[in-house]
């Protein structure tokens, strides 16, 4: 079974989104890194045909940053999430402005999810890889 998530396909994307952040996706991954919220992020993960902005794999959670151009991408954003919570993994949107303007309040927003349970996933164990045992970690 190939990879789910870095899938080794994608590793020139990833690391050019890397490089090339939005202002607002470098506010956020100074409060996200170094497991500032008692959780590890990563950033720009593949996850299937997609790149997360963040992801934490310890709580399934993707954290997508908007800007404009997702208000004409609305079935484009919609189809991905879709997927990801077909696997397991839930997906929380912030725009650009509300990082700007209320990032107390976008940190507040994802230390409540980050508090939930996370639902069952059908993420295999090594989130993706070739083994058949369910991980929950």
């Amino acid at each position: 079974m190939p990879r789910i998530i870095n899938n080794k396909n994608k590793i020139v994307a990833r690391k050019q989104l890397r490089r090339n952040q939005t202002p607002q996706e470098i506010i956020l991954w100074s409060k996200l890194r170094n497991n500032q919220i008692k959780y590890k992020w990563k950033r720009q993960v593949s996850i299937g045909s997609y790149i997360a902005d963040f992801y934490c794999r310890q709580k399934l959670i993707v954290i997508e940053v908007d800007g404009s151009q997702h208000i004409d991408n609305k079935e484009y954003d919609k189809e991905r999430d879709l997927y990801f919570l077909s696997i397991g993994i839930k997906t929380i949107r912030f725009w650009n402005n509300e990082i700007n303007t209320n990032i107390s309040g976008v940190i507040q927003k994802i230390e409540s999810e980050l508090a939930k349970k996370p639902h069952p996933s059908p993420l295999l164990k090594g989130e993706g890889e070739s083994n058949l045992t369910p991980a929950l970690s």
